[in-house]
């Protein structure tokens, strides 16, 4: 169960909507202790001082600000304490604009927010939750969390209010002042080339759904931890060098839209493909192509490639017999 980590109200107007902040997202990366090699003793980090060698306690330490090279602005905690922003409690709400017009780049972290239990805020936080949703329209504020005052973007979704910590703008970065390399739009692109571009984005294009989608590094990471507790022995292959040379990106571009329709099609061939290869024998080929084993000995991964190929509405939602038995249907 998750834990809120920030109490408050939304302000809004002359409103206050008693609420909790709770983390969206979980970071799953594998982390790792370091070890000196040979001996197995755990690798420590201590705060020394440079000349003298000595630990320092976190009491004695203050921050330094280098403002020319070699040159610092010491400042100590308490006059760091002097300027922070008021440890408020409300998140305020200080305009509305459309979700379209806000670039992705500016978001930070994000949060779900729940009304406060015992604060008689549910109403006044559905109430808020679904005028934005009749205005489609996201709320802008500002918030402290942890001596820290952020911009934040509210915006309802999956059935609660969903707060993005935002960059602010002197944050982001210009692209085109700052980055050297990024081409003009004086770069000649040809009509083909640019209608073949399209046919390869057609080609790979599908619904959104982030479950399809896995960390295949940590998975491999995982599995590798696991061998080797088993006391699996591990046999390193050295990776074969990447070509480096140049190829036409017209030739690039075709192979491309052909591997990507080649891939969609992977799971199941069509029975007219089938009996070209094996020699015109299109009923005989037909009819084992689309028996019910054909289906039973897919995946659910691949039975649903296959759906997907065929447009198969509601194939997010089936499982694996469900995907089998619409396609036989559709077949």
């Amino acid at each position: 169960m998750a834990r809120a980590i920030w109490s408050g109200a939304i302000s809004f107007g002359l409103v206050n909507v008693p609420v909790k902040l709770f983390s969206a997202t979980e970071t799953r990366d594998v982390s790792f202790h370091q070890f000196q090699e040979g001996t197995g003793q755990r690798i420590r980090y201590r705060r020394v001082a440079e000349e003298s060698g000595e630990e320092v306690g976190y009491d004695d330490i203050v921050k330094g600000f280098e403002i020319d090279k070699g040159r610092h602005v010491m400042v100590s905690p308490e006059e760091l304490e002097s300027v922070e922003p008021g440890k408020t409690r409300t998140i305020e709400i200080e305009d509305f604009v459309d979700l379209r017009a806000i670039d992705p780049v500016y978001y930070e972290k994000t949060y779900y927010l729940a009304p406060a239990k015992g604060s008689g805020a549910e109403k006044s936080y559905a109430l808020l939750r679904r005028a934005m949703e009749d205005a489609d329209k996201v709320a802008i504020a500002r918030f402290v969390l942890r001596t820290k005052q952020y911009l934040a973007a509210i915006r309802p979704a999956r059935g609660v209010l969903v707060l993005e910590t935002m960059f602010f703008a002197d944050e982001v970065r210009d692209p085109s002042r700052d980055i050297d390399e990024v081409p003009g739009d004086d770069v000649e692109l040809g009509e083909r080339e640019r209608r073949i571009a399209t046919q390869l984005i057609d080609s790979l294009t599908s619904d959104w759904e982030p479950e399809r989608y896995h960390d295949t590094y940590r998975e491999k990471v995982l599995e590798l931890i696991g061998r080797k507790a088993e006391g699996d022995e591990i046999v390193v292959e050295r990776a074969a060098a990447e070509g480096g040379e140049v190829i036409d990106l017209m030739a690039a571009l075709e192979a491309s839209v052909a591997a990507a329709r080649q891939e969609r099609r992977r799971p199941g061939v069509s029975p007219d493909s089938r009996a070209g290869e094996e020699g015109g024998q299109a009923g005989e080929v037909g009819e084992v192509g689309e028996s019910d084993d054909r289906w039973k000995e897919m995946s659910k991964d691949e039975l649903y490639d296959e759906a997907q190929r065929r447009d198969i509405a509601g194939r997010s939602s089936m499982s694996k017999e469900e995907l089998a038995e619409a396609l036989r249907q559709a077949s």
